[in-house]
């Protein structure tokens, strides 16, 4: 599976992040290989409106109706359609109990939730609370376009995928071409988590097609 944060990119927002989902749509269908779009709250209705890919919201809150300003409400995504959510990205890191608190939350409403762990040892924690996904993504290498963690982090993907195994593990963080996909695959993860080099990419749907060429033997 590919998750692809949109993030608060211009070329993922708004209309934009509409046009970004349906290439998004468009190359899961042709390769057969599951794409989320992790967008940001307001893009979520206009998104699964407008196709039938899977959109994950980018972060929600621990938080009942009540007065909560400037907050997101766990219900307010799952009416928009969102099938789950992003938590602890290293853009926006919360403290172990409120990602405790939170998973508790979007479970009771049944909204899945993939949570981002920067080390095995944070992950270690983070597992406690029963995320459905984990995805590790070292800070340094989000971004970098000249190391990737399958290429610099392989020996901690492979703890990771072996010492967190029961939770579907993801990596991400400088990848950027399908023998990423490929290496990450190879010591255990079931898919990746992308940002920049799609959102950002000149041709999106041709670096798209790339990655999912790594879950493959055959050309896509």
């Amino acid at each position: 599976m590919i998750f692809v944060n949109f993030k608060t990119y211009q070329e993922g927002t708004g209309s934009q992040a509409v046009k970004l989902a349906k290439i998004c749509q468009k190359v899961s269908h042709q390769t057969r290989i599951e794409i989320a779009a992790v967008v940001q709250a307001a893009d979520i209705s206009p998104i699964t409106k407008k196709t039938s890919l899977p959109v994950w919201a980018q972060h929600v809150d621990s938080i009942n109706y009540g007065p909560h300003t400037g907050q997101i409400l766990p219900e307010v995504i799952l009416t928009a359609g969102a099938r789950g959510t992003l938590l602890n990205h290293s853009e926006k890191k919360l403290p172990p109990e409120v990602i405790k608190e939170t998973i508790s939350r979007c479970h009771d409403l049944g909204l899945k939730v993939l949570v981002c762990s920067e080390n095995l040892e944070e992950a270690q924690e983070i597992v406690q609370a029963g995320p459905d996904l984990i995805a590790y993504e070292p800070p340094e290498l989000i971004g970098s376009q000249t190391a990737s963690v399958s290429s610099a982090k392989q020996e901690v993907i492979k703890d990771f995928t072996s010492q967190i195994s029961k939770v579907p593990v993801l990596v991400g963080a400088g990848i950027h071409a399908q023998e990423d996909v490929k290496k990450a695959v190879e010591l255990g993860a079931v898919g990746i988590l992308v940002a920049s080099d799609i959102v950002l990419a000149g041709n999106p749907e041709k670096e798209l097609l790339d990655l999912a060429q790594g879950f493959k033997n055959e050309k896509v």
